[in-house]
């Protein structure tokens, strides 16, 4: 087949798979749009807040295995022979979880599909960068740093590895999707008015911080 043929396959095919999001579709199940209530993103994250931890645990799960789907369709069935399947199945899945069309394309912001496609790479770099990630977020307090800091290393670590400098400016694009994504939550950690990480053990105190800041938490479902 084409190699021209093989890459749109590989972006069509992660794009759709990435476009499925189920914390937006269990918040339309619910009566809602998830982007404007809790946190405003439609992701795992928020959909712990809005429909607590059960929720928010199934949507992490779905997210992460959305692309280790994607990639294994196109990588070990569609064409095992094609090396930039992985990074380009990888990158469009999450382009497509952060763009789906229609949601206006505005969608998650590509944490857990991000650590689908480290998954479907290796589990070994997936626990290493998981446990680093978990050391920042207990630090910083802000979630936010674990889809930046991912989003940098592992373009790195998988041009390391593979000893392949494409695949790695490939991922870039990615990187640059993520921190476009995470601008408005940089500004809210630099105004006081992100949420901490830690309001999932300390909920009523960091409510009560958000509305002394002026950033009212919306975490009421209303049903039509």
């Amino acid at each position: 087949m084409n190699p021209i043929f093989k890459v749109l396959i590989c972006i069509i095919s992660g794009y759709l798979i990435g476009t499925i999001n189920p914390s937006y579709i269990m918040g339309r199940i619910n009566g809602i749009d998830i982007r404007k209530k809790g946190s405003g993103n439609a992701g795992a994250s928020n959909a712990l807040i809005m429909f607590g931890k059960i929720a928010g645990v199934f949507c992490a799960l779905f997210d992460i295995f959305k692309a280790v789907i994607a990639i294994y369709l196109t990588s070990s069935i569609f064409f095992p022979s094609f090396k930039l399947s992985f990074v380009i199945t990888g990158v469009s899945t999450i382009l497509g979880h952060m763009f789906p069309f229609y949601m206006k394309f505005k969608g998650g912001k590509g944490l857990a599909s991000l650590g689908g496609v480290v998954l479907a790479f290796d589990w070994r770099v997936f626990l290493i960068l998981l446990s680093i990630e978990i050391v920042i977020v207990l630090i910083s307090d802000y979630i936010c740093f674990v889809p930046l800091s991912a989003s940098v290393a592992f373009p790195i670590i998988y041009g390391i590895m593979e000893k392949d400098i494409i695949s790695s400016l490939i991922f870039l694009l990615m990187t640059v999707a993520i921190f476009y994504k995470h601008i408005e939550n940089l500004s809210r950690i630099r105004n006081g008015t992100e949420l901490h990480f830690s309001y999932l053990w300390n909920k009523d105190k960091e409510l009560e911080r958000m509305n002394e800041n002026d950033a009212p938490l919306d975490t009421n479902i209303t049903k039509k």
